[in-house]
């Protein structure tokens, strides 16, 4: 996925179709903050930022109640057993992603997935408080209509990057129904 893009914005969301490669993008700029190839295809051209910390928060695979480390105190972690999922994104928002150190990069995949709309309002709102309050950088790949539409973010749509070899005619998403 050979592309140059202007990665200065403070919040930055990803967007584009199932596969366009918004994840892979996540992936590939962690490995290049820390500094480590990818088989070769991840390339430094600037120097090395100062970056505190570098946090990937991949929601459909790393479930908070899976990693008893993200939660701060005693009380979180008997929150997180009797919460919704939807709930214990939102903690994560309000406890654990503010207690990083400033200049922390954070590496957000579809954070949105177990959020309402008003509640990914609320992580929207949040994602712009860490940025102004505590410098943070946020690169988030999302599907969320409700970040991307809102006027104050700046959105990358990767379908304009990718070189299609599958039409969406072929996934039947397009014209007739697939199912019989």
């Amino acid at each position: 996925m050979p592309m140059v893009m202007d990665l200065r914005h403070p919040l930055i969301l990803l967007t584009g179709e199932n596969g366009s490669g918004k994840s892979t993008l996540l992936w590939s700029i962690y490995y290049a903050l820390r500094e480590e190839a990818i088989d070769g295809y991840v390339c430094r051209v600037e120097g090395k930022p100062e970056i505190p910390k570098i946090f990937l928060f991949d929601a459909e695979q790393h479930n908070p109640r899976m990693h008893p480390e993200l939660l701060n105190s005693p009380q979180m972690k008997e929150f997180v057993q009797m919460a919704s999922h939807g709930q214990v994104m939102l903690s994560m928002f309000r406890e654990t992603f503010p207690s990083l150190p400033e200049g922390t990069v954070l590496l957000l995949d579809e954070p949105e997935m177990a959020l309402s709309q008003s509640n990914q309002r609320r992580v929207l709102k949040m994602m712009m408080e860490l940025c102004d309050q505590k410098k943070f950088r946020i690169i988030c790949a999302t599907h969320s209509p409700v970040f991307i539409e809102d006027p104050q973010t700046y959105v990358i749509n990767l379908d304009n990057y990718i070189n299609r070899n599958v039409l969406p005619g072929d996934m039947g998403v397009e014209g007739s129904s697939t199912i019989q």
